[in-house]
């Protein structure tokens, strides 16, 4: 699939206020730069962003912004420009196969990246990674609701979960997702392609879904009849200034509050029935 790269030079000051606005259109991922922030948006979105209304938002806050086709092709060298190990002190690690091993975790995932999923997201992973800590998924069902490469469902496999469903809309998603699994040994992990209609189990113990808000927005009634009673649905990929907003609904679908996670402009929580 081909994307769209609106870069926005801004202050850095404005940056998440300007990514709180771009975060109501289907972009799919962000990248901080040190000029200020790139939007990535699928080719098949595009005429579902108004390019003028994205330029009249960056002069709005004394910003510009260029536009620029991408093809499929560039964003190996565009993930593996960006994408850095993630480290939870010695809990669990994140590399890409062309980093050295990090020996001294309990829990190293290496995944061989297909494109940007994710980018610049990586306080999103960070803050799910460390929630799941602290829970015991021995013997667990568990479902990763847009699981993008996969580290998450292969996280559940290692903490002990029996069973895990990962589900990608994005067909490059689904096809790395399927590669990292076999890379670790990850065979109790079944990738589906396709939206939360495909996974037809409605028990499962705990539900990941590090997305963005219009997405999680859109599928808690869903993931909430997809949860056992007691279960656990972590959430990430949510502004701050979009928590009300989340946790309102999520209380409307039927969830509680269990606990917040903040780092730097993003949030995770946990929530349970």
């Amino acid at each position: 699939m081909d994307y769209w790269e609106y870069s926005l030079k801004i202050a850095e000051d404005q940056r998440d206020i300007i990514l709180a606005f771009l975060s109501e259109w289907p972009f799919d991922s962000f990248q901080e730069t040190e000029e200020g922030l790139n939007a990535y948006l699928p080719a098949s979105a595009k005429d579902q962003v108004p390019e003028k209304a994205i330029d009249a938002l960056a002069s709005r806050f004394g910003g510009s912004l260029a536009v620029r086709k991408l093809p499929f092709v560039n964003w190996n060298e565009t993930w593996e420009s960006n994408f850095h190990p993630i480290v939870i002190d010695q809990f669990c690690a994140i590399r890409a196969d062309f980093h050295q091993p990090i020996k001294e975790v309990k829990h190293e995932i290496v995944i061989n990246p297909k494109m940007a999923f994710g980018t610049g997201h990586h306080d999103t992973t960070w803050m799910m990674m460390n929630a799941m800590r602290g829970h015991d998924l021995s013997r667990k069902k568990v479902l990763d609701y847009g699981c993008g490469t996969g580290i998450l469902a292969i996280l559940a496999a290692r903490m002990g979960a029996t069973m895990i469903d990962a589900v990608d809309i994005e067909l490059p998603a689904y096809e790395n997702a399927l590669e990292n699994v076999q890379i670790n040994n990850a065979f109790n992990v079944q990738v589906f392609h396709g939206n939360l209609d495909v996974i037809l189990d409605n028990r499962f113990d705990f539900i990941l879904a590090n997305i963005n808000r219009n997405v999680i927005l859109a599928t808690l009634p869903a993931l909430h009849n997809k949860l056992n009673k007691g279960g656990i649905l972590l959430i990430s990929g949510i502004l701050h200034q979009d928590e009300p907003v989340i946790l309102t609904a999520a209380e409307k679908a039927g969830f509680t509050v269990d606990e917040k996670f903040y780092r730097n402009e993003w949030c995770c929580f946990q929530l349970f029935w």
